[in-house]
Parts: C-alpha cells; sequence; structure tokens
C-alpha cells in the first residue's frame, strides 16, 4: 500500500517487514481452518475427543468439550472473516488456548484420566500455543498502528483534465476538501503538519479526529493517518500520476478505516447508504468537477435518496501548504 512508507522502513527491512507479514497472515488463515476443523469434531463427536484427551467420556465433559468446540469454531470464524490480518483475532486464541490448558490441568487431578493422553494432549496444545504466540507477535510488528489499519479498504481512481501540480496544490490544503467530500463537515488546519476534522456519519451523528501527515512529495502523493484518540480510526493517500498522452491526471486514493461499531458500523453504513466505498467514489467525481468546470453538479439519488442535483459554486484553489 502506498502509505505502507509512512514507517520510513525502507529497501531490506522494509522487504522483511512485508514478508513477516504475509507469512504472519498465511500462518494466522491456516490457524483459522485448524480452528474450524478442531471446533467441528470437538462439536459432533466429543465422546471421540474426550477418548483421544484421556478423560471421561459422561455428560458433564461432552458438554465442555462441545463449549469448547464453539469457541474454536467462533474463533476460526473470526480470523478468517479478517483474511488472517487481525492480530487481536489470533490473540484471542492463545486466551482460548490458555483456558485449554487450565482444562487439562484440572484434569490431571481427577483419578479417572489417563495420565499418558492428557500429557500427549497438553504437549499438543502447547504446540499450538507456541504457534498462535509467534503467528499474533508477527501481525502485531508488521501492523504496529493497530489492527484497525486493515480492518477495511477503500482504493479508488478517476482522470481529472489537470495537471498534477494543480491537483497536488488543491488537496493539499485540506480545508478544501469539504467543498467535494460530501460527508466531510469541515477541515481545521494547524501549524505543524496536523488538522481537525469532523465528518458526517450514519443516523445524524458526528464523528471527529486529529490527524498527522506522514508523507508529502509535493506535485505526487500526500499521505496522512489520524492520531491516538480518534472516533475513527483512518490513515490514507491520495497520488497523483500524470496520465498517458498528455490526457490529465489519474488521482489514486487509498484509505483505511475502522468505523464507529466495527463490522456492525459497516453494516449500519451501508444500510443507510453511506458505505465508504461508494462515498469515495461520489466525492472523486465530485473534485473531477470542482476541478473541470468550477461547480458540483451531481445527482445523489442511487447514493443519498434524495434524487436532487446539487450545485455548489467552486472558489479559487488555495495556495497555501496546510501547515
Amino acid at each position: 500500500m502506498t502509505i505502507a512508507t509512512e514507517s520510513g522502513i525502507e529497501g531490506k527491512n522494509g522487504r522483511e517487514l512485508v514478508g513477516s507479514k504475509k507469512n504472519g497472515e498465511e500462518m494466522a488463515r491456516g490457524l483459522g481452518w485448524f480452528s474450524i476443523g478442531l471446533g467441528l469434531a470437538e462439536v459432533v463427536t466429543p465422546r471421540g475427543i474426550a477418548k483421544i484427551v484421556g478423560v471421561r467420556g459422561d455428560s458433564s465433559n461432552r458438554l465442555l468439550i462441545r463449549l469448547l468446540g464453539l469457541r474454536e469454531i467462533a474463533h476460526g470464524v473470526a480470523i478468517l472473516s479478517q483474511n488472517g490480518r487481525s492480530a487481536a483475532t489470533v490473540w484471542s486464541r492463545v486466551f482460548g488456548d490458555a483456558v485449554d490448558l487450565a482444562c487439562l490441568g484440572a484434569a490431571f487431578a481427577s483419578p479417572d484420566t489417563s495420565k499418558g493422553r492428557l500429557a500427549f494432549a497438553t504437549a499438543n496444545v502447547l504446540t499450538v500455543t507456541a504457534l498462535d504466540v509467534v503467528c499474533s507477535r508477527q501481525l502485531s510488528l508488521s501492523n504496529p498502528a493497530g489492527d484497525a489499519a486493515t480492518s477495511n479498504r477503500v482504493n479508488k481512481s478517476i482522470v481529472i483534465n489537470s495537471s498534477p501540480e494543480e491537483l497536488y496544490q488543491f488537496w493539499r490544503d485540506f480545508e478544501n476538501l469539504p467543498r467535494f467530500m460530501h460527508h466531510l463537515e469541515s477541515v481545521k488546519v494547524s501549524g505543524d503538519g496536523r488538522s481537525h476534522w469532523v465528518a458526517n456519519a450514519p443516523a445524524g451523528t458526528t464523528v471527529e479526529w486529529d490527524a498527522e501527515i506522514t508523507e508529502d512529495r509535493p506535485n505526487e502523493l500526500i499521505a496522512w493517518r489520524s492520531l491516538e484518540g480518534a472516533d475513527v480510526y483512518n490513515r490514507g493517500s491520495v497520488r497523483f500520476e500524470r496520465a498517458p498522452g498528455g490526457r490529465g491526471t489519474i488521482v489514486h486514493v487509498e484509505i483505511d478505516y475502522d468505523p464507529p461499531g466495527g463490522k456492525l458500523g459497516v453494516a449500519v453504513a451501508k444500510l443507510f447508504g453511506e458505505e465508504p466505498e461508494l462515498q469515495v467514489h461520489s466525492d472523486l467525481r465530485r473534485f473531477k468537477q470542482v476541478i473541470e468546470t468550477g461547480e458540483v453538479v451531481l445527482s445523489e439519488g442511487t447514493i443519498h435518496g434524495t434524487g436532487a442535483t446539487e450545485q455548489r459554486p467552486a472558489q479559487p484553489a488555495a495556495n497555501g501548504d496546510g501547515r
């Protein structure tokens, strides 16, 4: 991702970081499928699992094994739903491993158990626990900003009949952004590369956050991220690339975000017709119109349900550097 360079890691170290992240995600997906497989076995054949572990297959133990199986299935589904990217979901497996080890430890105190089979089962759980810890650490180290950074991603592009220099200058003054970003209420820029953002959210609410510029390459790239305490964790970048044949500029926007309420927030946003994927698509069309025609004339019927045509007079692009 473009903004992955914000950490300043380049060259060999950067390749190692990407490789570690990829390996961690692959391992996490493997653990996710393992959780689902083990969980199904515990739910469907608790008596058989009890025999393998070395405990009695009475009703209480079968119930406990089924409950542990449901937990394993939940862990597996959570990991796979994040495509193995979330360290938190894998760390939750470590907690589950601790519960399993506690149950096995309690079983050792019972005279009606096979100590040899219990020791074998405990060794296997310890091995899986070690894999879970290694995987969790790899994902955490490769994504120090937190799991939110990869929870949801938007990637959109548009061609605008203008130069990269003009587009960069307009976007670099963040206070211009509400002029074409429909859900953005205001952006106030401070003097240290930071800014305060206020955005409209579903059901008439608003969210706020402070952000900082993480990378700034004049006429080429602007990257930013929200700071600690944000209502909505997000980071993003906009890249300006001259189109072939002098046909304007290709504007690439990439945003990672964590909506209020997590996955539930995504579902609620879709319900209200305010999904970020659609927002960014609409905002880029507005940006194109502001630059090329000086005003926004865009039917909002399919996105916001108004069916109205909106016109906004555009102001001259600011020349400030946004600092």
